[in-house]
Formats: C-alpha cells, structure tokens, sequence
C-alpha cells in the first residue's frame, strides 16, 4: 500500500524534469513499418492560382496545403512562412507535430497562434496520412463516412431578390437539401441592407417551401436592433442557422439574441484563437460553434473546437468556402465530430476550384451529402505533372 502522495506540485516538476530525457526519446522514435519522418525540407510551390506549402521528410513523404494570403485577421500575414517553417522545423520528426503548432504558452494564449501554424499543421496532417496510408479523418478518429451539404450561396451584387431565388432553386434541383444566404456585399455608404437581406429570406422560403432547410450568413454588419428584427424575421420563416448576426466582439449582443432567438445563432468564423471560444459558452452568446482552420491554427485546434462544442450540446459547422484542399481541411474535421451538422459547399458547385493541378474535386452525391475521400492524406490528389507545369518558381 502507499503511504505517501507525491504533492501535486513536486510531481509535475518531476515530470517537467523528465521532459528533459525521454519525452523527446519518445517523440523522434521511428515506429517500425513507416517511412522515415525526419523533417528534410521546407519549400514554396509558387503558381499563378496561388502558392502551396510543402514539407517533405527524408524518407520522401511530402504533405502540401494551400499558403493562403488573405484571412480576417488584424495581425496576419503569411509571407514569411517558409522562413518560418525552415527554421521550426528542419531534423525534427513530422509526429511531434504538436511541439510545432500549439498555442499553450503565454503569448500565443494573449494573441493567438502565430500565422504559419495553420499551414503547418495542415501539412503534416498531410503528410502522416499519405505515410500510413489512410485518409486524415480516418487517423483523427472517423465517426462519420458523409456529411450532409449546404450550398453556400456567393454575395451577389443585387439589389432584387431574384437572383438569390434563382440560384437556390437550381441548387435543390441538383440535389442540395439546404442553402445558406450570403447577402449582397455592403456598400461604401455603410448601409447594412439587412432589410433586402429580410425580404431575400421570405423570397427563399416562398420559393423553396417550409421543409427545405435555409440558413442566412450577415457576415457581421447589423446593428443590435437590425440584428434583432433580421432574427425574429428568421424565427418566423423557420431557418436552421443565423451566422454572425453581429460583429465578434460585441459578446453580449450575441448573449441577447442568445437569449431572444429560437434560430441558433452561430459564432466563429472571425474568432482567430482556440482560447477565445470559451467566453462564448459561458456568457451563452453562441448556439452552434464555427472556426476557420487558417484563423485558428489548423486541424488540431479546429478539432479541439469542436470537442469543446460537443463537450456542452453544441453543433459545430467549420467554414469551407475555399480551393479544393482548403475545403478538405475543414471536411476531414467534419467527418471527425459526432456534432458536425454540415459541411460548406460553394455555390455554384466548383466556384472556387482555382487549382487546375488538383485531379480531385468536391461535390455532394445524389443524396445531398458529401462522401469522404478514399486516397490518403487530405485525399484530394495532385496531379504532379500539372503542377510541375504550373509552377512559376519554387522558394527554398
């Protein structure tokens, strides 16, 4: 029997201690049956549909995302990410993956992760799935083998709603069971024109009929009161989603429709840390949790996201309005979460499909849902050869 308890204290010193001698044993040990997973080398494919990120190890196992160069984010930028990269991580193995991206220190919990993570998690999530051969979802711990689609309309420039009503109707036609309203983009003058936003969900609802489900993004630009009226608005008409019916950081305005609104309200896509999430939940300002994996700093902490979201009855629906490999991220995320409502299909079907090099694209099948990759990694293959032509310049 034991007679004496270690104070918690003096145990985790020890154990801070040992971090020293074989945490980092374990971490560069080479498990039997894989490739070696020495990180070798960093590089930049630059093209003219945009720049990817490649990190590739000494045992010729290569993970590749899309560098992306714009996100909602007031210190963001990524232009010195092979930099970066190179200097992080050259010589060390791709499954301390973890050491490279996480936020759990002071200043990255003050200001969020630092902008090269996302694509650096994003890589290597790449990487490990193509070295063992399966899809990335599969190796985060699958629970679903579909997840049901939404058209994520564009932000036409209109001031009718006919144009709005046409393309939601060519989208059930082809099979989608649920449609987002991104509305019209804002003036110069700064008018919200939540009231064209409100006539564009009755024209829908008219339209499309009650059951068909419709969800209305106002991208943050109302008022509390615009807010307010848009939302009882979408109570009556029945919508499944109200997305970022205010700016982020109004907290309580958010916790007052929260408290007013049967729609769910959904809050995330310009949050840019993993630790802001959860004054969300504590001062009951969002119904359903969002995240973008470039704000956030990658798959990792979007997973965490959503166990964060399950962990108190919250859906979670991760954005997806990007190329190919950008809405793969955010998929293999989807078909990870047991509360993954739905996955973000730009509309028209293949808007944003801007990378000519990538064989694979993304599409819902005949019963609304999008079906999970079968080939290895992210699972949406590139064509090298295609590529190798695109390539303007490689940074090394």
């Amino acid at each position: 029997m034991l007679e004496t308890v270690l104070p918690r204290r003096r145990f985790l010193g020890a154990a801070g201690a040992a971090s020293g001698t074989l945490f980092p044993a374990m971490l560069h040990a080479q498990p039997a049956g894989l490739p070696n997973l020495t990180i070798k080398e960093v590089k930049v494919y630059v093209t003219a549909s945009g720049r990817l990120a490649s990190i590739t190890t000494e045992g010729g196992v290569e993970g590749i995302c899309t560098l992306q160069t714009r996100v909602f984010h007031a210190n963001w930028d990524n232009s010195g990410w092979m930099d970066y990269a190179k200097r992080t991580l050259a010589g060390k193995n791709a499954l301390a993956h973890l050491q490279f991206t996480s936020q759990y220190s002071p200043v990255r919990r003050h200001y969020g992760q630092v902008p090269q993570a996302a694509a650096i998690d994003i890589c290597l999530w790449d990487l490990l799935g193509k070295a063992v051969g399966l899809p990335v979802y599969q190796i985060l711990g699958a629970y679903q083998d579909r997840v049901l689609a939404y058209a994520s309309s564009q932000h036409l420039p209109t001031k009718v709603v006919d144009p709005y009503v046409e393309a939601a109707l060519k989208a059930k036609a082809e099979g989608f069971k649920a449609f987002k309203i991104n509305p019209p983009p804002v003036e110069a003058d700064g008018d919200s024109h939540h009231r064209l936003d409100m006539e564009i969900c009755k024209a829908l609802r008219k339209a499309l009929g009650d059951e068909f489900i419709l969800m209305h993004h106002a991208v943050g630009n109302y008022t509390r009161p615009e807010a307010m009226e848009v939302g009882r608005l979408l109570d009556d008409l029945h919508f499944r989603g109200y997305e970022d019916p205010l700016p982020s950081t109004d907290v309580d305005g958010h916790a007052q429709l929260c408290r007013e609104l049967h729609v769910p309200v959904i809050v995330g896509e310009f949050v840019f840390s993993l630790y802001d999430y959860p004054e969300y939940i504590r001062r009951g300002a969002a119904d359903t949790l969002r995240f973008v994996v470039d704000n956030v700093g990658g798959i990792t902490p979007g997973l965490k996201i959503g166990v964060l979201a399950e962990c108190h009855g919250m859906e979670c629906m991760p954005h997806g309005v990007g190329n190919v490999l950008h809405q793969a991220a955010h998929l293999h995320c989807e078909l990870a979460m047991p509360n993954g409502a739905f996955v973000e299909v730009p509309y028209p079907q293949g808007a944003r499909d801007a990378q000519p090099y990538v064989k694979d694209v993304i599409r819902i099948a005949s019963d609304g849902y999008v079906h999970a990759p079968t080939k290895p990694g992210l699972g949406y293959e590139i064509d090298r050869a295609a590529l190798d032509k695109a390539i303007t310049r490689i940074e090394r």
